[in-house]
């Protein structure tokens, strides 16, 4: 009998069962590490995507052999020729026909232009050699350009080799682009132009006169050569343009002079110098 009771008391007893908790911390950390890591290839392959369309846009405005100067397509683009190698001397200033200039006589030593921002304006006479050289030159209105506007023409300029940016007073557009013998001027730095322009010309082989030549200048870049507004006052002669295609003049031996039209249809100015 005594067994029997036993049998059934051992028979009475509930099965112990072992549970575990739900790592629900786990889980979520997780969850949380995949959801960020999808966010970052999702974002990467938004980048590549729009990187991809950009350069697809852009195509059209790389030269080629049978597409030399894409910028003959892109509206506004100013373009004339100048005859390369002429210099003047650092105490001379050249009367240049186009606000900034893009060619013609120029000093002797160039602006280094390996991706510089000019904080300054510069003498135009040293940005011009370095456009000679295959440079391209970024001048804004500091008075109109600031912000994500600068910021931007910044990002196009900054450590971009053979390309330099500065700051001229009195510019009647925010933005002008030069490479030699080419001109381009915005109203904003979100116009997809500015693209162009800088595809279409930035040491494009075909467009400039000194192919290979350095655009490095560490002593200029030490001490930059201030810039001068153009000031058509001179002592000058009229002359067939034949015999001349600039005008130059010292600074500090003006006369009264006034020279309204550098280069008409048939004479030019050059200066005499005292």
């Amino acid at each position: 009998m005594t067994s029997g009771r036993k049998t059934k008391q051992r028979r009475a007893k509930k099965p112990i069962v072992s549970t575990k908790a739900t790592p629900w911390g786990t889980i979520i950390a997780i969850v949380a590490v995949l959801g960020l890591a999808g966010g970052v290839f999702g974002y990467a392959f938004v980048r590549i995507s729009a990187d991809n369309d950009r350069e697809a846009a852009l195509a059209q405005w790389k030269p080629s052999d049978t597409n030399k100067d894409p910028s003959d397509k892109i509206t506004g683009v100013v373009k004339k020729e100048f005859p390369a190698a002429k210099h003047v001397q650092p105490a001379e200033r050249v009367a240049y026909e186009h606000n900034p200039p893009i060619g013609g006589a120029h000093d002797s030593q160039w602006a280094d232009c390996t991706g510089v921002v000019y904080d300054k304006p510069v003498r135009s006479e040293n940005m011009v050699h370095s456009m000679e050289h295959g440079g391209l030159w970024i001048a804004y209105n500091p008075d109109q350009v600031t912000g994500p506007a600068f910021d931007k023409l910044k990002g196009k300029a900054e450590g971009v080799p053979y390309t330099m940016l500065s700051p001229y007073p009195g510019l009647d557009k925010p933005i002008s682009l030069q490479t030699w013998s080419h001109q381009l001027k915005l109203d904003s730095a979100d116009d997809e132009r500015l693209d162009q322009f800088i595809s279409s010309l930035l040491r494009n082989p075909n467009t400039y006169p000194e192919v290979g030549a350095s655009c490095e200048n560490t002593q200029f870049l030490s001490n930059p050569a201030p810039f001068e507004p153009v000031r058509r006052y001179c002592t000058a002669v009229r002359t067939p343009k034949a015999h001349a295609t600039y005008a130059t003049y010292r600074p500090r031996a003006v006369a009264p002079a006034i020279v309204d039209d550098i280069m008409t249809s048939s004479y030019a100015y050059i200066a005499i110098y005292a």
